[in-house]
């Protein structure tokens, strides 16, 4: 893990307002944003239960609008904002993208690519956890919480 940027607040800040816009809208919260030469060039938050697509999360969203407005479906120069590290499928995505940096809040024990490894990922994929980690678990805590008791 590589040390944290004095941007990645500003932009996990911005993330976390697209994980709670999923919140509002019943999707699992995690949100998604790309930065670009200091520009965000794609916001998104999951999208499964809208769409009724497994692919809709929010980072493969963002992969698919940062390829539109910067078009190239390489992203070697920009860095992934994400509130909850990425699955296997996402982080596959990312090494397809060629992302330049990742940067995750809460870690996932059950199915983030950590488990598995860096292998999928470009080797010059920088990857940073844990920028502002206690928000980003508690939105999902908060979630999952509610999912049960209403369930």
């Amino acid at each position: 893990m590589s040390i944290i940027d004095n941007d990645d607040e500003l932009y996990m800040q911005q993330a976390l307002r697209e994980a709670r816009a999923a919140f509002d809208e019943g999707e699992i919260p995690i949100g998604a944003v790309i930065v670009c030469n200091g520009q965000i060039v794609a916001r998104a938050h999951n999208n499964t239960e809208r769409l009724h697509d497994v692919t809709a999360h929010a980072e493969m969203v963002a992969f698919t609008a940062a390829a539109n407005t910067l078009g190239s479906k390489y992203l070697p120069d920009c860095t992934l904002y994400v509130t909850v590290e990425p699955c296997a499928m996402c982080a596959g995505a990312a090494g397809w993208t060629q992302i330049g940096r990742i940067v995750y809040g809460a870690p996932d024990s059950k199915k983030g690519f950590e488990k598995l490894g860096h292998a999928m990922l470009h080797p010059k994929t920088e990857v940073v956890g844990g920028v502002m980690e206690e928000e980003c678990a508690a939105l999902m805590k908060k979630f999952f919480k509610k999912l049960r008791v209403e369930g």
